[in-house]
């Protein structure tokens, strides 16, 4: 039994504070978006203070909504709703990225599981990954005697590197404990590469496909435009060949958008297949 020491009165406790309401995540997320939008609006708007000729964000505004009322029409070749021109330049990327990948993974693999092709085949990833990829476009105009492929043979030698060089880290990076139980478990090749090796790896490799993709859909554009063929880029040409400089404006939201929203899709997957 406690006694209270003689002439002194129990003190009422202080309440502890309420803890703050916390935001959701996504909630945010959403805000944080939407300043740094609000703080890119700004900064164009400071421009165009600065440089008349420059198309200010309600002139951009309203090019959109043109562009946007009539996205899918198509009346030829070099005529084409804006999602029109958007989906074939999607179709070159997707094709030489899957063309990349099904080379990049296996290679990948290779190097970081045998240490002899690894020293044989890094002095060729190190010499040609600076390479522009537009360099190769001469290249693939010879190989493939036409634009088009060659366009989508530019997009695969891009999706190659850093592909290559994340899965090989990843495999190499393999704990010899997980080596140790495929060898318990008298696993064949295939099973040790399909049960052991690609699980462990495929964060690395995802991240590498990750970085892969988003370097091929910035050479599009600049493919495009040197081929002359239908896409986002070539639109972006050609509107500046008509001094629609509020068009080209539009093209490049469009490709920064649609940039954005491949690279949230890959974060989702690296995510799901994170081992942490």
């Amino acid at each position: 039994m406690t006694t209270r020491p003689a002439g002194r009165t129990a003190q009422p406790q202080p309440t502890p504070p309420r803890p703050a309401a916390r935001v959701p995540a996504p909630v945010q997320n959403a805000l944080y978006f939407l300043l740094s939008l609000a703080l890119l609006v700004l900064v164009w708007t400071m421009l165009t203070a600065l440089r008349r000729d420059l198309p200010s964000p309600a002139v951009i505004g309203a090019s959109l909504a043109e562009l946007f009322a009539r996205p899918w029409y198509n009346d030829g070749p070099n005529d084409q709703g804006i999602l029109n021109l958007l989906l074939s330049s999607l179709t070159r990327v997707f094709s030489g990225f899957a063309i990349g990948a099904v080379i990049a993974v296996p290679v990948g693999i290779l190097m970081g599981s045998v240490p002899v092709f690894r020293r044989i085949l890094d002095p060729v990833v190190q010499l040609m990954r600076p390479v522009s990829p537009l360099a190769w476009f001469p290249i693939g105009l010879t190989l493939m005697s036409k634009a088009e492929p060659a366009t989508v043979f530019i997009i695969a030698i891009t999706a190659l590197w850093p592909t290559i060089i994340n899965t090989s880290f990843g495999v190499s990076g393999l704990p010899a404990d997980y080596r140790n139980v495929a060898r318990v478990f008298n696993f064949s090749p295939a099973q040790y590469v399909t049960r052991v090796l690609l699980p462990y790896a495929l964060p690395h490799i995802v991240t590498g496909m990750r970085i892969s993709f988003g370097i091929a859909w910035m050479v599009i554009v600049a493919a495009e435009m040197l081929s002359g063929k239908s896409g986002i880029g070539f639109y972006a040409w050609d509107a500046w060949n008509a001094g629609n400089l509020a068009h080209v404006v539009c093209a490049i939201l469009i490709i920064g958008v649609t940039g954005f929203l491949f690279d949230q899709l890959f974060n989702l997957v690296q995510k799901k297949v994170s081992h942490a």
